[in-house]
C-alpha cells in the first residue's frame, strides 16, 4: 500500500475554515463573531453571515432560533449604519461604495428606479435574496428614504430568511450535514455563485 503524505491527509483550507468555525458553537465568541459578520454585511463587508449561521447551527441545533435571531440583529444594525454612511457620507464613503458594483456608474439611477418600481416591496426582496443588500441600505440613506421604512422591512426580510436558513438545519440538520459535508467545496462555490449573481443583479436593474 501507498504511504500517503501528510499534505495529501491534511483538509483543504475550505475544510480547515469549516470545522474551526463549528468549534466556535459553545462558545460566547462564536455568538458575537455572527453579530458582527452579520452587522459589517448589512453596511460594507462582503461575505453574507449565513456561512457562519449555518456552521453554528450544526454544532448547536437547539440554539438555532438563538443563532437566527442574533443574526437578524446584527443585521438590522448593520443596514441602519449603511443608511447612515449613505445620509452622512454620501460623496466621500458612500458613492464610491455603490460605483464598486457598477463600473458604468448608473447604479444610482438603477437603484432609483428600483425604488421608484417597487419602493417597500423592493427593500424587502433585497434582504431577502442575494442581492448585495449594503447596497439598498446605503442607497437608502444616500436617496433620504425612510429609516422606520428600512428598519421594518429589514427586521421581516432579514429575520425571515435567516430564521428559514437555521430552522432548516434544525429540523433537517443530520440529514442535511453529512450531504454539504461531503460536498463542502461545491457548496462554498454554490454560495459564491449566489454572490455573483446578486452583484449582477444590480448592474442589470432597469
Amino acid at each position: 500500500m501507498t504511504a500517503v503524505s501528510e499534505t495529501e491527509k491534511r483538509p483543504g483550507i475550505i475544510r480547515r475554515l469549516y470545522h474551526w468555525t463549528i468549534s466556535w458553537a459553545d462558545r460566547p465568541g462564536g455568538t458575537w463573531a455572527l453579530f458582527l459578520i452579520a452587522f459589517a454585511e448589512s453596511s460594507f463587508f462582503p461575505i453574507p453571515p449565513d456561512v457562519l449561521l449555518l456552521a453554528l447551527c450544526f454544532g448547536a441545533r437547539k440554539k438555532w432560533a438563538k443563532y437566527a435571531l442574533v443574526c437578524t440583529a446584527g443585521s438590522v444594525l448593520g443596514g441602519i449604519a449603511g443608511w447612515l454612511i449613505g445620509w452622512g457620507l454620501a460623496e466621500s464613503v458612500a458613492q464610491p461604495l455603490l460605483n464598486f458594483f457598477d463600473g458604468d456608474g448608473h447604479t444610482q439611477e438603477k437603484i432609483q428606479t428600483w425604488y421608484a418600481d417597487y419602493g417597500f416591496l423592493g427593500i424587502l426582496i433585497a434582504a431577502i435574496t442575494p442581492i448585495p443588500y449594503k447596497v439598498f441600505t446605503i442607497a437608502s440613506g444616500l436617496f433620504h428614504y425612510s429609516l422606520p421604512q428600512l428598519i421594518i422591512a429589514s427586521i421581516i426580510g432579514r429575520g425571515f430568511r435567516f430564521f428559514v436558513v437555521a430552522g432548516i438545519i434544525r429540523i433537517f440538520g443530520p440529514k442535511v450535514r453529512p450531504f454539504i459535508e461531503k460536498h463542502l467545496e461545491w457548496c462554498f462555490l454554490g454560495l459564491g455563485a449566489l454572490v455573483v449573481i446578486g452583484i449582477l443583479a444590480i448592474k442589470f436593474l432597469h
